[in-house]
């Protein structure tokens, strides 16, 4: 049989496990495109003495069964894809999503992984970059000396390059969208790459069947709301005690049985 010490001990587990997320939510409140992460838990099996509707007599049933159970688990953390707050840079080269849709970027791997952080820069060849060096793909290359980069919402992206005076188009900028973002696997450096529970990558321009829009000279902030979190962090603080009270209960009342018993 399960004991109110190992009950309570899942307690303790599963809300240092939320204290953990909360924590991670508040250390990113200002990273660029960071979603914030909620955990959910889920009773563990119960231990059932009497199912409900037992026979009671000959004309009889329990209305009630009798069984308890045998305490929690983290079932999972969940991703909160909600929009962040987009901030004014005027730096051509940042980029933002409005609406759904990630960035698509080719890691030195070679495989591919997506990103709501469009703070980009050119390498050394003029293509955009992430921060951590994984190319924009499709690829854009932004000529030496080109001038006036415009990124159009739909993502045209056009500049004026040397020798000329009107505006040329550089290529196309794409987004890729999921059936089910909360599943995408985060592998850090504000990347995410596809899994089973996400669903396939379906690709295309923006604006375009249920894509975002892009918008130049902006970033995504995060969506973390640090009121949120930290009544979070009380509450989970508040019921952590309680559990470690439970403990100290259950260990004096089997002193007392070893005791006096």
């Amino acid at each position: 049989m399960t004991s109110a010490l190992q009950i309570a001990r899942s307690g303790l587990d599963a809300l240092d496990a939320r204290m953990k997320t909360i924590s991670n939510n508040l250390a990113n409140v200002n990273t660029t495109g960071f979603k914030r992460d909620r955990a959910s838990f889920q009773t563990l099996m119960y231990q059932t003495t009497r199912p409900a509707g037992a026979p009671a007599g000959a004309d009889a049933q329990y209305a009630a069964g009798l069984g308890t159970g045998t305490g929690v688990r983290v079932a999972g953390t969940e991703r909160i894809h909600v929009q962040g707050a987009l901030t004014q840079t005027d730096n051509a080269l940042d980029l933002a999503v409005e609406g759904s849709g990630f960035f698509q970027v080719t890691r030195p791997d070679g495989s591919l992984a997506y990103t709501r952080d469009g703070s980009f820069k050119l390498d050394a060849t003029g293509r955009l970059v992430t921060g951590g060096g994984d190319r924009l793909t499709p690829e854009i290359t932004v000529p030496d000396g080109a001038t006036q980069i415009t990124i159009a919402a739909d993502g045209t992206v056009s500049a004026v390059v040397p020798g000329g005076t009107d505006s040329a188009q550089l290529g196309e900028l794409q987004l890729t969208r999921f059936l089910n973002p909360a599943g995408l696997q985060p592998i850090g450096e504000n990347l995410y790459t596809e899994s089973s529970a996400s669903g396939a990558a379906q690709t295309g321009a923006p604006g375009a069947d249920g894509m975002g829009s892009v918008r130049q000279g902006a970033l995504e902030a995060s969506n973390v709301s640090t009121v949120q979190e930290l009544v979070d962090m009380i509450e989970t603080q508040r019921a952590y005690e309680v559990n470690a009270k439970v403990i100290n209960a259950a260990d004096e009342m089997a002193r007392y049985v070893n005791q006096n018993v």
